[in-house]
Order: structure tokens, then C-alpha cells, then sequence
């Protein structure tokens, strides 16, 4: 028996240094379109920042990848944290001064999508490397209830932060970061054992896309993902303007997106009990996010659409707690850095385009005929998943568990 995870100190310093990262980007996530609207008056203009930085991630993605798994995994971590704490407090300074000009906060977000392309496959394989096989899933569930639990405080917090000051969430934000990289630096992630010669990059990255593309049910789920991560990221806006068009202020829709970390927290509780294979898993998970986008227009109010997010939010920690504990299971631990950043971006190509998308309809359209639109289409990819191969080898050996019962 190893070392209890409440007691493992490096992985309760990540956490920690997580969680606090966490509140911060949740609070800013709320308050940067909520400011860019009140500046210029336009729903795409968010969107337009939010796929900014969203494409600088995922085309950062893949020399990230490969760079984490040939540099110091707490180095990546401590640095990438600290640019990114910089780049929050250069945004604040910028408001405070009257230069938060669209182009500034674009900018500004290129160079956190930078960062964080780098921080989540350095944080992926340094929780690999403190935490034991037999705790994994409980790290991750762990993991989730972190985020969530942010996203229950940050968005009511943001709205409470931008009313004492434009300024004072983007400091806050910077103020989290900078914890983070200290966490990150106190963490003594070990260091790996001898590496193999590495080759080029591009063939590191192709030895990490094959791996994937012969994984036959990963490599769907991957693919499935790719279409919720769309339609899903799309929805968020066209809710910011549901409330709105409901007479709903600036607090209001904090209140309303903590529904996702309410929902959040309670799914990570339930996570690690969850024995569904990941393919069902899927399968019933698009079935609840397509019906739930589908209530958020139902016309029962400004706070309505606070429930169907939380039923939402409580079948995600399911389905990535179960895929990131079958990754740790079936991923070598010299190519999770690569394969981290391969699924990441397979599965996010197109989340630049989901918030100029759900801006763009909720403009056109209106909030609620968005969300219908959404849910209608997330349905779908219901259907057409319930028909796809998501059979993993994780999943051939507890049906054969169970056969030999």
C-alpha cells in the first residue's frame, strides 16, 4: 500500500495550485464577456477572443506535447504559470488605463492559450508520476471535483468582482497563477529515469498519432468528442443571452453558470463508483447534454437554465474520469505528454469556431432557438454513436472478468 492521496503531499500541492488557477480563470471567464459587451455592445466580439486563444492552444498543442515529454515536467509547469500570471496582470493594467482595446484582449488570450498548451500535458504526466496506479482514478475524480468547484464559486464571483472594478477580476486571475507556479515549484515532481534518443519532432508526434489511430475505440471516442466539445462550447454564449433576453443582470448569469460547478462536484463524487464502460458511458452522456440544452429554452424563467446545466455538468467528471483512467492504463509513460497533446487536439479542433458560432447564432437567432439548435444536433450525435465501434481494451477485459464469473 502506498502512501494515502490525502497524505501525498506533491499531488495535494498540485491540486492545490490547480484549484486555485482554476477560480481564477472561471472568475475571468465570466468577466471578459461580460466586459467586451459592455465596451462594444456585441455578442461575437467574446467569441471572437474566446477562439483566439482557443486556436492558439491547439496549434501549440502538438510541439508542446512532445517538448513535455523531453523537458522537466515542473519547470514547464512553474513557467508556463508564471507567463500566464504576467499576461492577466498586463490585461488589468490595460483596463485600468483605457487600452483594452479588442485587439489587447486577443492578444492577451493567444498568450494564455500558449501557456496552457504547455501546462496540461506537463500537469497530465507529472500527477502520472506522484500518484500511484491503484489511486489514479480517485486523483482524477479528485481533479474534477476541483475544477467544478471552482466553476460553482468563480462566475457569481466574477459578476461581484467586475461590480467593484473592471480591473479586479483580471488582477485576481493574475494574483491565482502566480500561487499556481509556486505549488507547481514546491512540488518535487521527480525527475524521469534515463530517456531514449528522440528523433525529430514531427516523428515523436506521428509514433503518438499512430498509437491513437490504432486504438480503435479511443480513437472513436476521440472523434465523439471532437463533435461534443463543438456543439457543447457553442451553447455557452447563446445562454449568456438567454438571461439576458430574460431581463437577467450580470450576477444573474453568474448564478445561472454556477450551475455547472454545483452539477460538476456532485459528478466527480460519483465518478470513481461509476463501472460503465466508457462507450455506454458516451453514449448516455450526449443523450442528457443534447436533452438539458434542449430544457435551457423552455420559458420558465431567468434562473431556469441553472438546472439543466447542473444535470449537464453531472455526467461530465463520468465520462472524462473514465477515459483519462483508461488513458493512464493504456498510454506508455514516456509518450503520455504526446498522446495527451494528440487526443487534446484531435478532440478540440474546432472548439476555436464553437464560440464564434454560438455567438454568431445567439445574435441571429436569439439565445433560446441556439440552444435548440445545439441540443438538436448534440442528439443526433447520440444516435450515431450508439451505431460506433467504442470498444476499448479495457472494456474486453472486464467483460471477460465477467464471463469467467
Amino acid at each position: 500500500m502506498g502512501v494515502p492521496l490525502r497524505k501525498n503531499v506533491q499531488f495535494q500541492l498540485l491540486w492545490l495550485g490547480g484549484a486555485v488557477s482554476q477560480l481564477g480563470t472561471t472568475i475571468t471567464t465570466l468577466a471578459m464577456p461580460l466586459l467586451i459587451v459592455a465596451l462594444t455592445g456585441s455578442y461575437f466580439l467574446p467569441g471572437v477572443v474566446a477562439g483566439a486563444r482557443a486556436a492558439a492552444l491547439l496549434l501549440t498543442l502538438m510541439p508542446a506535447g512532445v517538448w513535455v515529454d523531453r523537458w522537466d515536467r515542473r519547470r514547464t509547469l512553474v513557467w508556463s504559470q508564471s507567463v500566464q500570471a504576467l499576461a492577466a496582470a498586463l490585461l488589468a493594467a490595460a483596463i485600468l488605463t483605457g487600452h483594452a482595446y479588442v485587439v489587447v484582449f486577443v492578444a492577451l488570450a493567444v498568450v494564455d492559450g500558449v501557456c496552457t498548451a504547455f501546462a496540461g500535458p506537463a500537469r497530465t504526466a507529472a500527477i502520472q508520476a506522484v500518484v500511484p496506479q491503484d489511486q489514479l482514478i480517485t486523483a482524477y475524480a479528485q481533479e474534477e471535483a476541483r475544477g467544478h468547484a471552482a466553476r460553482v464559486a468563480g462566475p457569481p464571483l466574477g459578476a461581484l468582482l467586475m461590480a467593484v472594478g473592471r480591473t479586479v477580476p483580471f488582477v485576481v486571475d493574475a494574483i491565482t497563477f502566480a500561487v499556481a507556479a509556486i505549488c507547481a515549484w514546491f512540488a518535487k515532481i521527480p525527475a524521469r529515469g534515463e530517456q531514449k534518443p528522440r528523433g525529430r519532432m514531427h516523428h515523436d508526434v506521428k509514433d503518438a498519432a499512430r498509437w491513437l489511430w490504432h486504438q480503435t475505440g479511443l480513437r472513436n471516442l476521440t472523434i465523439i468528442f471532437l463533435v461534443l466539445n463543438l456543439l457543447g462550447g457553442a451553447s455557452m454564449l447563446p445562454v449568456l443571452a438567454l438571461v439576458a433576453s430574460r431581463g437577467g443582470t450580470g450576477l444573474d448569469t453568474g448564478l445561472v453558470l454556477a450551475g455547472i460547478g454545483v452539477g460538476g462536484v456532485i459528478g466527480s463524487l460519483l465518478s470513481p463508483r461509476v463501472t460503465l464502460a466508457p462507450g455506454p458511458l458516451m453514449v448516455a452522456v450526449l443523450v442528457v447534454f443534447g436533452a438539458c440544452n434542449l430544457a435551457m429554452a423552455l420559458p420558465f424563467g431567468v434562473f431556469w437554465p441553472f438546472v439543466p446545466l447542473a444535470l449537464t455538468a453531472v455526467v461530465t467528471p463520468l465520462i472524462n474520469v473514465s477515459v483519462s483512467a483508461l488513458h493512464s492504463a493504456l498510454v506508455p509513460e514516456d509518450m503520455m505528454g504526446r498522446l495527451d497533446a494528440v487526443s487534446t487536439l484531435a478532440s478540440r479542433v474546432l472548439t476555436p469556431l464553437a464560440p464564434a458560432l454560438g455567438g454568431l447564432l445567439a445574435g441571429v437567432l436569439g439565445g433560446a432557438v441556439a440552444l435548440v439548435t445545439f441540443g438538436a444536433l448534440i442528439l443526433l450525435t447520440a444516435v450515431a454513436a450508439a451505431f460506433t465501434d467504442l470498444r476499448t481494451p479495457e472494456s474486453f477485459r472486464s467483460a471477460e472478468a465477467d464471463a469467467s464469473h
